[in-house]
């Protein structure tokens, strides 16, 4: 690659960590705080292989065991971090399970988005600019982009299908108005769902 070509930027994963951030405000009690408390509960889900979390978390046998012992009691950054994002991962899973499904069958989801909204539509006279949008999403939707996520879905997967589906709900009001119009979002500097 020459000094004149450059790699285009990486997209943060947005949706992705919106949707992830909608799936843990459901949980019904808090996960474990302590870095003892994260082991212990990785530990149960890893069947209590030390090896197998020590892997997961990419520390040693041994620190694990320090940490479910007691007697380390805080992780460096990383680790803390890890620890963080594996507990809150596997917590409650059937309580994510539950929210997901009524999402994908009878309530849909909430999102809050504020990002860069062009149009495609014959006549438009609506130039596009950045604008926070709350709307629901159908059920549908819900369910496909529930879906695209867990077939491990990036974020380039899932942004035609939300803008879609902000397009159906908040321009379109599911077809009662702006027949033909097409919304696409880029930019997006925040976005929440709500399940």
């Amino acid at each position: 690659m020459s000094d004149h070509e450059q790699q285009p930027t990486p997209r943060r994963a947005k949706i992705l960590d919106a949707l992830t951030r909608a799936e843990r405000k459901v949980f019904t009690r808090p996960a474990p705080k302590s870095a003892k408390a994260q082991v212990k509960f990785l530990l149960t889900r890893a069947k209590g292989s030390t090896k197998a979390l020590a892997e997961r978390l990419g520390v040693s046998r041994r620190t694990v065991e320090r940490y479910r012992a007691g007697t380390l009691t805080t992780p460096q950054k990383r680790l803390q971090a890890a620890l963080v994002e594996e507990t809150e991962s596997e917590w409650q899973p059937q309580v994510k399970a539950q929210a997901r499904e009524q999402a994908s069958t009878s309530s849909g989801m909430m999102v809050e988005v504020t990002a860069y909204f062009g149009f495609t539509c014959t006549g438009s006279s609506d130039d596009g600019r950045i604008r926070t949008i709350t709307t629901p999403i159908s059920p549908t939707y819900a369910r496909q982009i529930l879906d695209l996520q867990e077939a491990g879905a990036t974020e380039e997967d899932l942004h035609p299908i939300v803008a879609e589906a902000i397009t159906k709900s908040y321009f379109t009001e599911w077809g009662t108005r702006a027949d033909g119009l097409r919304a696409d979002f880029t930019h997006v500097q925040a976005i929440e769902f709500l399940f």
